[in-house]
């Protein structure tokens, strides 16, 4: 930007005309942000950090020149609220991540328009003199209310739905209408409401995406797309992005293949970003990798709001996916956090494999439902007794989440006992849809199941495997519901005093067990999670709550701490940091009542443990770009974190 005089000009491929056509037509204040723009003065010098300039408006592209005011952020003032700029009491526009260079952002901040824009919006929290200021009285009922009064009425509101999904549609109309207030409502009440913002709702609300969709969230990007995705990246208003999760539809959950509907995912867990680990909205970025679908079912569905085509693969959906892994790094930079979500097994694999050496990237499926049950796995030694390497490990799945799940026990193993991995993975063994994992199945077996092919006699039944293994804990990654029956909860509590059974399938519907089954199947000695919540179960006179070992306890803590620390790659050790810290928030009162988990309601603390933990390993391993280390880490966490508390805008 060149500043002449009192005079401006505006370099952008995108014309301000329209902004100026309209700001003629209402009153409009327009902020114009440039994060770390150099701007050039009539005098030659040079301002290379933020830069914020305030404009009573653009129309002085048509008219008279106007007064250009220029604040050096290096300075302790910040700038007036005069052109819908307001104070950053938060910190939150520096907190996480430096400024990347980008081109304008222009957000219009009075008005009309104000009352339409999810992030600035208060709704009726407008004090009397932001009302006057900002163009909008008259716009709002008289009434001046404070944010915990919305809450209460929002929640009143939205607790007068029965159905799930009809909740779910409530929370995201309020998330597209008044951001803050979303995520104000979501932390206090996360143990209401996680359920329907992520799993189990959201399955059902991907199943039926097309038919709800209202609003379109996140990046679109299509096989119809390859060659642009650079150019459809600078779509997105927001230029400095630190967490993109990304999905390409065809494993949801589940559910299968759901194609471009899958884009609940993504929303989903940016949301849990933001109200659980505390990440900017305006950081997150959620897309969807549309190639197609082999769903009939949504091919034939005149609602359906992807490509109407079957899924490409090969050598088409690899140059797709490199071009959009190219497209983020050179758009974001090297720090960006690409989360992988319900990819489909053979490919799930493949893309952590090839960019995880070049990209900061992490699999979710693979890697967070892993740390979270390790975890769970390490509170529950401390009620069965023993170190994990004196436990016996068997799944039911051998997709991602089991795979993944079984080298990092395998790895904890080795890490406490120093014993070579080779040998610490044959405490775990795997049953998939043939029957238990063996040597002899080894030329036919995929390659991500090869490392837990031991030696062994042919097993085709789950029943017949717990009896010949004799395993301490039984895991379900299966996505099958009601699998894990009642002789095989019977035949695990006969071969132990307690055993851990662990059904992680979600949605509800495709759980191994219920909790109910789990505790009257084995006479209430079970130590028991699943994936999905389930109510407190009575059985003979005592009531057993059992935890859920969800991920949203790892990756929102996990991606806090690799921003803070400005990670550039995922170590395996910062898995187990993440693991461990979790497992270090339960305590002997949960464990008392039967938890492997700590509740939910503190989740923001024990996401800035998992962080602070996580930042620590990336940088004893060098993996770190934030220097100087904060010395108080976790505090250094807290002090980063997103608020939903409104902003005074005068």
């Amino acid at each position: 930007m060149a500043l002449i005089g009192n005079s401006f000009k505006l370099h952008q491929n995108n014309s301000l005309s329209g902004i100026s056509r309209m700001a003629q037509s209402q009153s409009l204040r327009v902020s114009i942000h440039l994060p770390k723009v150099v701007a050039m003065m009539n005098s030659n010098t040079r301002l290379e950090r933020n830069v914020t300039v305030s404009v009573e408006s653009v129309v002085n592209e048509l008219n008279a020149p106007t007064a250009v005011e220029v604040v050096d952020p290096t300075s302790n003032q910040h700038p007036t609220a005069v052109g819908g700029g307001v104070e950053d009491a938060y910190g939150e526009d520096t907190a996480t991540d430096e400024q990347f260079d980008t081109p304008w952002s222009v957000s219009v901040a009075s008005g009309y328009s104000l009352l339409r824009n999810p992030r600035h919006n208060k709704g009726l929290a407008f004090s009397e003199k932001e009302r006057d200021a900002h163009y909008i009285r008259g716009l709002l009922p008289p009434v001046v209310v404070n944010q915990d009064l919305q809450v209460k009425k929002m929640l009143a509101n939205i607790r007068q739905y029965v159905v799930p999904l009809h909740k779910y549609q409530a929370m995201m109309d309020l998330q597209e209408k008044n951001e803050r207030l979303f995520y104000k409502l979501l932390i206090e009440n996360v143990e209401e409401f996680l359920p329907i913002v992520y799993t189990p709702t959201v399955g059902e609300a991907c199943q039926k995406y097309g038919s709800i969709f209202k609003r379109p969230q996140g990046l679109f990007i299509s096989l119809k797309d390859k060659g642009r995705i650079v150019e459809i990246l600078k779509n997105w208003p927001e230029k400095d992005i630190q967490v993109i999760v990304v999905t390409d539809g065809e494993r949801i959950l589940g559910l299968g293949d759901l194609g471009c509907q899958g884009m609940g995912i993504p929303v989903g867990k940016l949301s849990l970003y933001t109200a659980l680990g505390g990440i900017r909205p305006s950081f997150c970025l959620p897309i969807t990798i549309d190639v197609g679908t082999n769903n009939e079912k949504l091919l034939n569905d005149e609602f359906y709001i992807g490509l109407r085509q079957k899924r490409a693969k090969g050598q088409e959906y690899a140059e797709l996916m490199n071009e959009f892994m190219s497209a983020v790094k050179q758009s974001y930079g090297e720090k960006v956090l690409v989360q992988f979500e319900d990819f489909a097994n053979h490919n799930a694999f493949d893309l952590l494999a090839k960019y995880s050496s070049t990209h900061l990237v992490f699999n979710d499926d693979i890697q967070g439902t892993a740390s979270v049950v390790l975890s769970g796995l390490i509170s529950a030694l401390k009620l069965v007794g023993g170190s994990l390497a004196d436990h016996r490990f068997l799944f039911l799945g051998a997709g991602e989440a089991g795979t993944g799940i079984a080298e990092l026990i395998a790895l904890e193993i080795s890490k406490q006992t120093k014993v070579p991995l080779e040998e610490t993975r044959k405490k775990v063994w795997l049953v998939d849809s043939k029957g238990l994992i063996i040597k002899s199945r080894f030329d036919s077996l995929q390659h991500f199941k090869k490392p837990w092919a031991h030696e062994h006699e042919p097993v085709k039944e789950l029943l017949d495997a717990v009896k010949t293994i004799r395993p301490t804990v039984l895991i379900g990654s299966s996505g099958a519901g009601q699998t894990f029956t009642k002789e095989v909860i019977e035949a695990m509590s006969s071969l132990n005093k307690k055993p851990v059974i662990l059904a992680l399938s979600n949605p509800t519907s495709q759980s191994e067990c219920t909790a109910e089954q789990a505790y009257n199947w084995s006479q209430g000695r079970a130590i028991f999670a699943s994936g999905s919540p389930f109510a407190p179960v009575e059985y003979n006179g005592k009531i057993y709550v059992s935890g859920q070992s969800n991920n949203a306890y790892i990756f929102p803590g996990l991606g806090l701490g690799l921003i803070i620390s400005g990670a550039i790659h995922v170590h395996d050790d910062m898995l187990l940091a993440a693991s461990e810290a979790l497992a270090e928030q339960v305590t002997q009162e949960h464990l008392d009542n039967g938890l492997i988990y700590p509740p939910f309601t503190n989740i923001r603390k024990i996401s800035a443990h998992i962080a602070a933990k996580v930042a620590t390993k990336a940088y004893e391993l060098g993996l770190a770009s934030r220097l100087p280390q904060p010395e108080n880490l976790v505090a250094y966490a807290e002090s980063c974190m997103y608020s939903p508390s409104y902003r005074n805008y005068c």
